[in-house]
């Protein structure tokens, strides 16, 4: 993979990675409004986007998003990227992309003591909690499950318990 420093873009095949820019969060929210991912208001992405553009990863090919990350890192836990959202464009499933972001966004960190990276996942999502695992071997790491959001927490009876994923240290 190349890196650009000077753009914060990098390069893989076809694929470039990059922090987001306002223009691309409807993009986003059109990619997840076409999965099984929970969607939330289109101001979401292109929030994210805007004010979490350093910890936010788009991957395009040919200049049409097909994947992204979604994290920031909250206030009260300062060595930890929380994942909130990867998306996948179907045409791009299989091909490691989910891993590539990861890895991009655990780069764009490492700079800022960040030693954890958490995210939450439902029980009847193996292909994140494989994601997730899958992170924590490529960098020697811990991955420790543990609940985070109860369902009867959640309105209505579509929504499952949420597990917490906690990857790390990472710059062991």
């Amino acid at each position: 993979m190349e890196t650009n420093t000077n753009s914060n873009v990098s390069t893989m095949d076809a694929l470039t990675f990059e922090k987001p820019k306002v223009e691309d969060g409807a993009d986003m929210w059109e990619l997840v409004k076409n999965s099984t991912l929970d969607l939330n208001s289109s101001y979401k992405y292109i929030m994210m986007c805007e004010f979490f553009a350093e910890t936010c990863v788009v991957a395009k090919e040919k200049d049409e998003l097909v994947g992204f990350v979604t994290a920031f890192i909250p206030p009260e836990k300062q060595d930890t990227v929380f994942v909130w959202q990867v998306g996948v464009d179907p045409s791009q499933r299989g091909k490691g992309l989910a891993s590539r972001l990861i890895n991009d966004l655990v780069q764009r960190v490492s700079d800022k003591n960040v030693e954890y990276l958490e995210a939450t996942v439902t029980p009847s999502n193996e292909a994140s909690q494989a994601l997730f695992k899958k992170v924590a071997r490529t960098y020697g790491t811990n991955c420790e499950v543990s609940e985070c959001f109860a369902e009867d927490l959640f309105p209505g009876d579509e929504h499952e318990a949420e597990l917490t994923f906690r990857i790390g240290p990472l710059n062991q």
